[in-house]
């Protein structure tokens, strides 16, 4: 469920009609929804209930200041894979104790700067990252909390770029050497150990393959207590999936995962930690965009808009689907033909559709990217020296620019001339 819905034959995010914030803001922008972002925290808050829980959203999705300034206040945790994601869950007022920091290539100076600040735990990749992480806390004088992140060999059944927990992906240590790392950790005078750590991948539509891989972590956690080790937190991961093909997706509810989790792991006493991104912030976003001209081509028609594969890269890198739709209904029974919507880019990969069936769109009209809140404003770039489009959050009937569009100026600005090339 989200908020953007059609009202008097106008789409609207919450109570603002979208052709509103393109008359105000300029078009390409997003367009979030704090309605929907708060919905979809309580949904996993909801299937957790009953069970010691932490929800650390994955800030990767979507790290707007304003974003996770609503996470923060619905008490969520955060889930961070950089220094750079540190320093913004801080800015945005999470506290140290509720950020956890994953990610296979932690430097030394991350470290540091988690340690100083605060964490709750880091969720270690492998052996020299451990040896690292103990020689930075004992030289801080500090004991760094951790979770060692296992890969458990689970076909997650999603597309191979996303996917974290096969045994040929780069993420965490084999399951089967964890008791042997494990033993490793507790002799370091620099770390404590705190939890076992999963994540096998992203856009799961299935709930199979989370059930094999936590299975296999609670055995992991028997066998490991029984050789002394404290476990008390259980870092399960997130990757559930939304339905980008409203017509005929379907993944699982959050309350069935809860299950899952209850029936695999609940017996075991820890504190679950869950790393949702794109089930919250995905369809809490949108992209709109204006058509620029429609073009009659050789067998085919195109929908040339203001988007490009920089604004939102999902089609291009992953083949990814998003639904598009009219700002404007379309009158009951309109007829739909296929056209291909594509961008500006001077690439023949910017293209967002294929032959999608949409009703017929004039140079003018808006359109709606659905479910563009996640791993959209966060991979942009300013290729083809394209400015980074505005980000704008709304509340009720009320929306706010929380990310400007920048200049052309200050583009420029960023550049320098080295003191040869400089006029004499």
């Amino acid at each position: 469920m989200d908020h953007f819905l059609y009202r008097n034959g106008i789409l609207h995010a919450e109570d603002v009609p979208l052709p509103e914030i393109a008359a105000s803001v300029g078009t390409p922008v997003y367009v979030y929804s704090t309605a929907t972002l708060t919905r979809h925290f309580q949904v996993f808050s909801d299937a957790l209930a009953g069970m010691p829980h932490l929800i650390c959203y994955a800030m990767k999705a979507n790290s707007n200041q304003a974003v996770l300034r609503v996470m923060a206040g619905l008490g969520a945790g955060m889930d961070v894979v950089s220094g750079g994601e540190y320093r913004r869950a801080k800015a945005a007022g999470v506290p140290g104790e509720r950020i956890v920091f994953s990610g296979v290539g932690k430097t030394r100076e991350e470290m540091t700067l988690a340690l100083e600040g605060g964490i709750r735990q880091f969720n270690v990749e492998s052996e020299p990252e451990l040896l690292a992480l103990d020689e930075v806390a004992r030289g801080l004088g500090l004991r760094a909390p951790v979770a060692i992140r296992v890969n458990p060999d689970v076909d997650a059944k999603t597309h191979a770029k996303i996917a974290t927990g096969k045994s040929e992906n780069k993420f965490g240590i084999p399951i089967a050497r964890a008791r042997e790392v494990y033993a490793e950790a507790a002799r370091l005078e620099g770390i404590e150990i705190t939890g076992i750590d999963v994540h096998i991948g992203s856009q799961l539509t299935g709930l199979a393959p989370y059930e094999a891989a936590f299975t296999r972590v609670a055995d992991l956690t028997e066998a490991l207590r029984a050789d002394g080790h404290s476990i008390t937190r259980l870092d399960l991961g997130g990757g559930l999936g939304i339905p980008y093909r409203r017509a005929n997706e379907a993944p699982p509810l959050p309350f069935d995962y809860g299950e899952v989790i209850r029936r695999t792991v609940g017996h075991l006493g820890c504190e679950i930690e869950i790393e949702p991104g794109r089930l919250i912030a995905g369809n809490a976003g949108i992209l709109l965009t204006e058509v620029i001209y429609l073009k009659k081509g050789e067998g085919r028609d195109f929908l040339i808009v203001d988007s490009a594969m920089n604004d939102l890269i999902r089609p291009a890198m992953y083949d990814a689907w998003h639904d598009i739709v009219p700002v404007v209904e379309a009158t009951p029974g309109a007829e739909l033909r296929p056209f291909d919507v594509v961008g500006p880019v001077c690439e023949s990969g910017d293209t967002f559709a294929r032959a999608r069936d949409l009703p017929d769109a004039a140079a003018g009209d808006l359109l709606a990217f659905r479910s563009a809140g996640a791993y959209g404003a966060v991979m942009a770039s300013e290729y083809n020296s394209r400015p980074l489009i505005p980000e704008v959050l709304v509340s009720g009937d009320q929306f706010a620019v929380v990310r400007a569009r920048p200049s052309f100026e200050e583009m420029l600005a960023r550049d320098s001339i080295p003191p040869w090339l400089s006029e004499t």
